[in-house]
């Protein structure tokens, strides 16, 4: 981005405002707030609707054809990016992946130039990932009406796109919320997906929210609903939950922070393995966002074992992809 071009981090509910059109309908995804239980249970739905078993052939519609969807990815991505991209194509748009090493940004341009340059060749829907926190909003309030922008990860702010398959995940093995405790272990503080699927397990009734970290990486009050319980046992945190999630130290946005552990000790004491998943509940699943740090925060073999659904988590977050893609192409149909 140009060096002049300064973000803040959106309020939540301008956010929500800017997100919904005045009808209610879903016109940008930037964040899980504010969206209520039938409007995420809409979402999920559909991405049912998308699914099919690895092996057999993809589904494939033309909801999205004579579109265009621009991926805009200023920070690295391997799932989200390709999903993005495999979502959108599914779907029958044309796709534009921008890589931020290679375009005018680079030079200096500031990014609503780029996105003024991307709107005249009529792109409908920009897709954006960027390291700095309030990036999806401020394009959302300067795009053309008929555009959508669809958060793809920000800072450490939100990753919505994430939140929805995780909890596609979480309903296609464990069937509602209210009767399942969920654990996140790892590094809370600095984590969107921490962030955005806590809020949407919440909003869709819970039993119970555990966010489990060192105390170095415990999240700050107001970044993580009161609902949860924040420990620092993982033994504890672990004990009779029904789904147990693994989250990577996200050391590119930490800093210099004292008390951090060191590989080893992480491991040992806040590493998912098969001892400790021998405390969750009888046919408990792992989770993990990727990209996962074999042999930090998770056992290689309980990664590749018959309770992990992390190959699921990939394949189910193309059916999201493709939910949202067609929902914001719905709503801009009725406005």
């Amino acid at each position: 981005m140009s060096v002049t071009e300064l973000f803040e981090v959106t309020d939540k509910v301008d956010q929500t405002d800017l997100q919904l059109g005045a009808d209610g309908r879903l016109r940008h995804l930037l964040t899980m707030h504010g969206l209520d239980r039938r409007q995420i249970t809409a979402l999920l739905d559909e991405a049912e609707l998308y699914l099919s078993d690895i092996g057999q052939p993809v589904i494939r519609t033309d909801a999205l054809r004579g579109r265009t969807v621009a991926n805009l990815f200023f920070e690295p991505s391997t799932r989200t990016r390709a999903s993005f991209d495999l979502a959108a194509r599914r779907l029958g748009a044309d796709v534009l992946n921008l890589d931020v090493n290679t375009s005018s940004r680079k030079k200096g341009e500031s990014i609503l130039d780029t996105i003024y340059t991307l709107q005249a060749m009529q792109v409908d829907v920009f897709v954006v990932r960027d390291a700095q926190a309030g990036v999806p909003a401020y394009i959302a309030r300067h795009a053309n009406d008929h555009v959508s922008i669809l958060n793809a990860g920000e800072s450490d702010v939100a990753h919505p796109t994430q939140a929805l398959l995780d909890l596609l995940t979480i309903r296609l093995h464990k069937g509602d919320f209210e009767n399942t405790t969920v654990a996140i272990v790892g590094d809370i503080a600095h984590s969107r997906v921490a962030r955005s699927t806590s809020e949407a397990l919440v909003t869709m009734g819970i039993k119970e929210l555990r966010l489990i970290s060192p105390k170095s990486l415990a999240p700050e009050d107001g970044t993580v609903p009161l609902q949860a319980r924040v420990l620092h046992n993982l033994n504890e945190g672990v004990r009779g939950a029904d789904v147990v999630m693994a989250l990577r130290i996200q050391r590119e946005r930490i800093g210099n922070i004292d008390g951090v552990p060191g590989i080893d000790e992480y491991f040992a004491n806040y590493g998912v393995s098969h001892e400790r998943m021998k405390l969750a509940a009888p046919g408990a699943i792992v989770m993990h966002p990727g990209p996962m740090n074999r042999g930090i925060e998770i056992e290689s073999s309980l990664a590749d074992g018959p309770n992990s659904v992390i190959p699921e988590q990939v394949k189910n977050g193309v059916a999201v992809r493709m939910a949202v893609l067609s929902t914001v192409m719905k709503s801009r149909a009725t406005t």
